[in-house]
């Protein structure tokens, strides 16, 4: 299959390498000369410099003989006005345009444009996540609750924050010695975490863990 992307941003680019991946002929269109040169050294396809737009830009980069048609740039104007021009102009048979905008879905699909919207795949997604998450049973009968790993912790004069610090690659816990509120980070997957002696000084005042949230309380 020929392919045609207009956009060489994250998506863009990734898309490119996905398709090229699987066989297929790929030419990306961007006006930005360093969006293109972010591609990987690996990348065997066409780069065309220039506007999505132009009839021009498009033909050199081999629209008259595309399969599919893909508009990924950051701008809902731009990749439909390009995914048209596509289609009507050139007869491209397969379009795709990325808009933000959901409300205007309706209204391409009624100009035969497919679309692919990540305000509502991220939205649905998270929200599919968020109800899982709160259906989901939790089992707390072998796990002591934050307030007994603090009683613990406190008893040896160190307060234990397990799973509190989350880095890139993992998670990292954060001890503090209650008699000097001296920290120490412990890192996971060589990662250091962040944190303060906050929490030390907060259970001294009485406001526990809800005094770290509620800076009034």
């Amino acid at each position: 299959m020929k392919l045609v992307i207009l956009g060489c941003g994250r998506v863009g680019a990734r898309l490119a390498q996905l398709m090229e991946a699987e066989g297929n002929e790929i030419s990306i269109i961007d006006s930005d000369l360093d969006a293109l040169q972010k591609l990987p050294d690996t990348f065997k396809g066409q780069t065309v410099l220039g506007t999505g737009i132009d009839a021009d830009v498009l033909k050199a980069a081999g629209i008259e003989h595309a399969d599919s048609f893909a508009a990924v740039t950051n701008y809902d104007n731009t990749n439909i006005m390009a995914c048209q021009v596509a289609k009507e102009i050139f007869g491209v048979p397969h379009v795709l345009a990325r808009i933000y905008d959901p409300g205007r879905e309706s209204l391409y699909h009624e100009l035969g444009l497919e679309t692919i919207c990540p305000t509502t795949l991220v939205s649905t997604t998270a929200r599919d996540i968020l109800n899982s998450l709160a259906n989901k049973p939790v089992d707390t009968a072998n796990t002591p609750s934050i307030a007994e790993q603090l009683n613990e912790g406190i008893s040896e004069n160190r307060v234990a924050v397990p799973a509190t610090a989350r880095t890139g690659n993992g998670t990292a816990s954060m001890s503090v010695n209650t008699n000097t509120g001296e920290s120490t980070p412990t890192p996971a997957n060589g990662q250091q975490a962040e944190t303060t002696v906050e929490l030390h000084k907060a259970h001294q005042n009485g406001k526990g863990l809800r005094g770290l949230f509620n800076r009034n309380a």
